[in-house]
């Protein structure tokens, strides 16, 4: 019955915007999801990328978290719709790369894929431009130098529920980026079914 009232506590807390009670909560929820969502989908990137997804939501919904009656279940329902809808994702993403396969049967000439690449690059790289400090902090140490996201909150000294905040706003921005060249996401995925 205490980790019932305490988490009602939490949930409280962090709705009124106490960052510590947010955090304390993501700390005990994020695990046991990794787990679920590590086994839905296979990828270990795929299943940090959802919790950093649902933790936000809720952060950014966090006057609402009062009203939750079961938060487990709450964000177990979240992180099953997240993944139904990246299987669905996934689903329309092989069938368009089919229609690719069929459209260029050979692969793409050395030459051409490596100026696509380069043109992905420049792309990826103007986004980051466009990000805080912070955010490109946080994106350089996840993804260029390997470091998980507990180790870049205590390297930068901020809590993990900031280090995925940073995270999720900096991943936002490379897709718009790429959403708004779409002629790169039909390159980079050329590259992808046909490069070895």
């Amino acid at each position: 019955m205490q980790a019932v009232n305490n988490e009602k506590q939490l949930l409280k807390l962090s709705a009124e915007g106490k960052e510590a009670a947010f955090a304390e909560l993501f700390n005990i929820y994020s695990h046991k999801l990794y787990g679920f969502l590590l086994r839905a989908t296979g990828s270990p990137e795929q299943a940090e990328d959802i919790i950093q997804d649902i933790f936000l939501r809720l952060w950014k919904d966090r006057e609402n978290l009062v009203n939750i009656e079961q938060f487990g279940g709450y964000v177990y329902r979240m992180a099953q719709h997240r993944v139904i809808n990246a299987m669905r994702r996934m689903a329309r993403e092989t069938l368009a790369l089919e229609e690719l396969g069929k459209t260029y049967p050979s692969p793409i000439p050395e030459v051409e894929a490596r100026l696509a690449e380069r043109d992905v690059a420049a792309t990826v790289h103007l986004a980051l431009g466009q990000l805080t400090p912070k955010q490109k902090l946080v994106y350089t140490l996840s993804r260029e130098k390997g470091l998980k996201h507990d180790e870049i909150a205590a390297f930068l000294k901020i809590s993990p529920s900031t280090v995925n905040n940073h995270m999720i706003e900096a991943l936002r921005q490379i897709r718009q980026q790429l959403n708004a060249a779409p002629e790169l996401l039909t390159i980079l995925a050329i590259m992808i079914v046909f490069l070895p």
